[in-house]
């Protein structure tokens, strides 16, 4: 009796934690979660994995207004294994697995009023963290930096008389 007891509320905290992290989830800003959504979708439709990974954590995110409802998006996230199965329709019931190293997630992106922009196109780094090295996330930083600031031509309150 015991025993059964004990999975019964092994079972429910991790459905706990999978749901927590897809409040944490729903509870981001449009913006964010777009992005979120776009490099769950190029994770999950590699033909290497077999297991759904969902939304774990954020750890950082910054964004720059570039006026005229334009704004330049960085994110940094984990992404984490569950138990389902690719294809499996309902993913609200998936649990995390423990069993799997998180996905490492740092995105960049330009939007225009709420919508992620196909040019520049959006910068989707991913990788395991145990390979995740500092030279990688290097590379990943100074991508997006350059994606942040390079902002079309310069304005007209920038034109000076003769």
């Amino acid at each position: 009796m015991a025993v059964i007891l004990l999975l019964v509320l092994v079972g429910a905290g991790v459905f706990l934690g999978t749901s927590e992290a897809q409040e944490d989830l729903n509870k981001l800003p449009d913006n964010y979660r777009k992005g979120v959504e776009l490099a769950v979708e190029q994770i999950n439709s590699h033909q290497t994995i077999r297991n759904v990974f969902l939304f774990f954590k954020s750890l950082a995110k910054s964004d720059i207004d570039g006026g005229f409802g334009v704004s330049y998006i960085y994110h940094h996230f984990y992404l984490k294994a569950t138990k389902c199965p690719k294809g499996t329709a309902n993913l609200t019931k998936c649990a995390f697995r423990n069993d799997r190293p998180l996905i490492d997630c740092g995105i960049c992106y330009k939007t225009f009023g709420g919508e992620i922009q196909s040019e520049p196109k959006p910068y989707v780094h991913c990788v395991h963290k145990p390979q995740l090295t500092q030279e990688l996330l290097n590379m990943r930083v100074e991508h997006c930096t350059k994606v942040s600031y390079s902002n079309g031509s310069p304005s007209l309150l920038a034109a000076r008389k003769p």
